[in-house]
């Protein structure tokens, strides 16, 4: 399964897109009172939430504030991974088990 955690590995630079995805990977609980008060401002309340952005450096900068907390990609890398985590849960066939036992061959049916 991709998540953001492994698609902020990547490390793709965020100056050349044009909106960034932010998404909250660890829990609030425990930080720091300013750090809250950053993801407040970021809009997010809530681990694995995703909010968007737009490339500012007064965005990149509350960003670079709570990087051990949340997760930044691109408008690519978030179509990227959405795409792949649709095509996991696509709908597939229903199985179908038959409890009826197979039909007898011809040359056993004659014989009977």
């Amino acid at each position: 399964m991709n998540s953001a955690y492994k698609a902020f590995k990547s490390r793709a630079p965020i100056e050349w897109s044009p909106k960034l995805y932010v998404t909250l990977v660890r829990g609030i609980p425990g930080t720091r009172r300013l750090h809250r008060r950053t993801l407040d401002a970021l809009r997010l309340r809530k681990c694995n939430r995703t909010v968007v952005h737009p490339n500012t450096s007064s965005i990149r900068g509350m960003i670079n504030q709570v990087k051990r907390l949340i997760v930044v990609e691109t408008e690519e890398m978030h179509n990227a991974r959405k795409e792949l985590d649709a095509a996991g849960r696509a709908l597939r066939p229903p199985i179908v088990v038959s409890h009826n036992p197979p039909p007898l061959p011809a040359a056993v049916d004659a014989s009977l």
